[in-house]
């Protein structure tokens, strides 16, 4: 049987060439040919996402309803999720490697195996490494079939003998199909494989879990269309070296973005985290300076993190200013405002400010605890014990509100917090017990604030 011969397509300009070159002779960008497979056929082609024929349809004649979920058995898993794993969604997890993802997975399947038909494809681990696993975690397999296979047109085959409910594929960058002649993790062969696995699992109503390698940078490797294909997109986050790891949700087409799952690494796996907050806050018997507690929120979970502030004198002419877990442009913007609104100097300061426990905050509420960690530090005063705050802060001064106050204010009075500054925008309409709330408008008011309630006063 003559194979048909793949062409190379550019990604810059979409030429198409028989053979791979350094240059497109079309636009004359460099390293831009990418092997593509030949085209599928046009009645492949017409497949829609459910597995019917593609047609014309009126937005008003469509019903809505909600997505079955399939529970994985873990709780943390499925909130990230949003609910649970949906028959036919595709789902692409990736993270550094040795942080837990295969571990995670494995966990999950011999919890589903017992109700659902499952496979476990492995093009990186012997049956023997996967089943040394199982036993040191505990597992009990069930029914969880295992193939150890790389190639994609062997795996499909076995998929459709055995009709699986949940297939998990570890990992997408060690298939290769043979309608290309690259080699397994190129572009064009995490992009072929993933695009007929997903075709497959839309046609025949699997819940497919890929597993994706990450670069050096902390993205996953291989083209970006390649999380376009997907329904969900999950990133662990945390030190391989430490106990605790983050399971976030940049991308869900089923659930709510930005969704966090903590886990602690067991002797037994990743098990899930009851009272997050309690890892990200200090163990500190009193108070020390330039500490301040954040009520983040993370998808529909707040967080309580503790924000540390270093700020010493600089030997260097060109102060440093070095952010761990936070956004390191809006350091110097916020270091601005405080010197322009509230007349504190820091030109001649080194400025350290670190998010404890490992977790990244991108969130624009998390200013306030930033601008108060650094005062304090810098008065060497410790700010008062059980004060929580979240606002942005603007350029003006102005303390801005944020999204989902009450919630926010709510988890601190349950983990016993007494004092909490928030923008007065989300002040409460009514009283939460256990907790004293002020509303400020500017940076200046919220130094004040704190300033008065700190032991001693100044």
């Amino acid at each position: 049987m003559t194979k048909t011969k793949s062409a190379y397509v550019c990604t810059g300009c979409g030429a198409r060439l028989p053979r791979w070159q350094g240059q497109c002779p079309q636009c004359r960008e460099w390293n831009t040919l990418v092997e593509t497979a030949p085209g599928h056929t046009p009645s492949a082609r017409r497949v829609g996402i459910a597995g019917t024929m593609a047609g014309m349809q009126t937005l008003a004649s469509l019903e809505a309803h909600e997505e079955a979920r399939i529970p994985s058995g873990i709780a943390e898993f499925d909130r990230v999720l949003g609910g649970g794993l949906v028959a036919g969604g595709v789902v692409l997890i990736g993270g550094d490697p040795g942080i837990g993802k295969s571990t995670l997975l494995l966990q999950a399947l011999c919890e589903l195996a017992g109700k659902y038909p499952a496979v476990y494809v492995s093009g990186e681990e012997s049956g023997e490494q996967i089943a040394l696993r199982a036993q040191r975690l505990q597992l009990t397999p069930g029914g969880l079939q295992l193939l150890i296979e790389n190639q994609l047109e062997h795996i499909l085959d076995r998929l459709r003998e055995t009709a699986p409910r949940i297939a998990v594929i570890d990992s997408i960058q060690t298939l290769c199909t043979g309608n290309l002649s690259s080699a397994p993790g190129s572009v064009g062969q995490v992009r072929e494989c993933a695009a007929q696995l997903t075709r497959h699992a839309k046609q025949n109503g699997l819940t497919l879990i890929l597993v994706g390698h990450v670069t050096k940078d902390g993205a996953l490797a291989g083209p970006r269309v390649l999380e376009h294909i997907v329904d969900t997109v999950l990133y662990f986050e945390g030190d391989a070296h430490s106990s605790f790891r983050l399971i976030r949700a940049f991308k869900n087409r089923f659930g709510a973005v930005n969704e966090l799952g903590v886990f602690a690494m067991t002797e037994r796996g990743l098990k899930g985290v009851a009272n997050p907050s309690a890892l990200f806050l200090s163990q500190h018997d009193s108070g020390i300076s330039g500490s301040c507690v954040l009520i983040t929120q993370e998808g529909s979970r707040p967080l309580l993190v503790e924000i540390q502030a270093l700020v010493d004198a600089t030997q260097s002419p060109n102060p440093r200013r070095l952010t761990v877990g936070l956004e390191p442009a809006r350091l110097a913007m916020l270091l601005a405002v405080m010197h322009r609104h509230a007349g504190i100097v820091c030109f001649d300061q080194d400025v350290f400010v670190n998010a404890v426990g490992g977790v990244k905050i991108a969130e624009p509420a998390a200013d306030l605890a930033i601008l108060l960690a650094i005062a304090s530090s810098l008065r060497d005063r410790a700010l008062p014990r059980g004060l929580a705050v979240f606002g942005e802060v603007g350029l003006a001064g102005e303390i801005r509100p944020a999204p989902r106050g009450q919630e926010r204010l709510r988890e601190a009075a349950k983990l016993g917090f007494k004092t909490a500054i928030v923008p007065r925008a989300n002040l409460p309409r009514q009283t939460i017990p256990g907790i004293e709330i002020h509303g400020v408008d500017r940076v200046g008011q919220a130094l004040d604030i704190a300033r008065e309630a700190a032991p001693g006063g100044a």
